[in-house]
């Protein structure tokens, strides 16, 4: 298969067989071109060629993406998105080649799961996020805004009063609206203007960024229910060394888009695939990462389900990164 970097083919529905077998193809395109993919393969004395299955398929660990330029050719593009972090803390930092592969991605991962965007008005509370340039989250959410073509669609900021108001103005209106925001901002916002808008589709992005104590997620959509009268918490599964997101529409349970697939790791044996309903490490193919590497072993813990639905448990510590020693430096 030929791989347009500029229009691929891989953002529609698909049998298992075809993305098994783009999948494979896309393995072996990638371990030609990218110098550091195909380093991680040599340095695990991994043969290419005997790599027959999806589950055989060698992750790099996402943690390469800090110290490393993750991409296929020798030209590194001048866009890329970076990681949120701390002060001092080291970066991941994923190049990207087309930002309109980008945006078909999360468009048309959103229609998917959500039907056409135009129908709704987005409200984004992201006071944090809006401060960095390099976010995938906030040219996600702009674009998307962008797309919405409704007048109050748009950033909110720490005004909460403003955000209030127009939420019960929307839902006067009976306008189909997302509230999509960072966790500690959310909990602000339930906390200073509770207001019930069970029609109103919340998305819980993750983070407290120090500024709040860290809660369970149940705990978290706990409370945000209550202060909201909705039935459940939507989220989405992303990061920045994915151009691709999985959506929840509640109770934590994640769907990946047709070009995306979950699969968990042995914690003890990182190219050891598990069952269903075991909890591991998540790898996560990806077909929108053309350009830098569709197979990513994350530092996130999860579950799989027989549907292909998936959860996340929490976290790796630093002491449970197997498997790159010899390339994180």
């Amino acid at each position: 298969m030929f791989f347009d970097k500029a229009n691929p083919p891989f953002f529609q529905q698909q049998s298992v067989s075809i993305f098994n077998e783009t999948a494979l193809e896309l393995f072996h395109f990638q371990y030609k071109n990218n110098k550091i993919y195909k380093q991680f393969i040599d340095y695990n004395h991994i043969d290419p060629y005997q790599v027959k299955t999806i589950e055989k398929i060698p992750f790099l660990p996402v943690e390469l993406f800090k110290n490393h330029a993750i991409v296929c050719g020798d030209k590194i593009p001048s866009d890329y998105f970076e990681s949120s972090g701390t002060t001092g803390m080291q970066r991941s930092r994923h190049f990207v080649s087309s930002l309109a592969v980008y945006q078909d991605s999360f468009l048309k991962g959103f229609h998917h799961f959500y039907g056409n965007i135009k129908d709704y008005c987005l409200l984004a509370l992201l006071p944090n996020y809006q401060e960095q340039k390099h976010s995938s989250l906030i040219f996600m959410i702009s674009h998307l805004i962008q797309k919405t073509a409704h007048p109050d669609s748009g950033f909110y900021l720490d005004d909460f009063k403003k955000l209030t108001d127009k939420l019960l103005e929307l839902k006067n209106l009976n306008q189909k609206t997302i509230l999509f925001g960072v966790s500690y901002a959310l909990l602000d916002l339930a906390e200073k203007y509770p207001v019930v808008i069970p029609d109103c589709i919340i998305f819980e992005t993750g983070g407290m960024k120090g500024r709040r104590k860290e809660m369970l997620k149940e705990e978290l959509h706990f409370i945000l229910q209550n202060a909201f009268g909705v039935a459940s918490i939507h989220g989405e599964y992303g990061m920045t060394e994915l151009l691709s997101q999985a959506y929840s529409k509640g109770n934590g349970i994640f769907e990946t888009p047709p070009w995306m697939k979950v699969l968990i790791r042995d914690t003890n044996d990182p190219r050891a695939m598990l069952e269903v309903n075991k909890t591991g490490g998540i790898n996560v193919i990806d077909f929108a990462n053309l350009n830098s590497c569709s197979f990513i072993a994350t530092q996130d813990l999860g579950k799989l389900h027989v549907d292909g639905s998936f959860e996340v448990l929490g976290r790796f510590d630093h002491s449970d990164i197997r498997g790159c020693n010899l390339m994180i430096e």
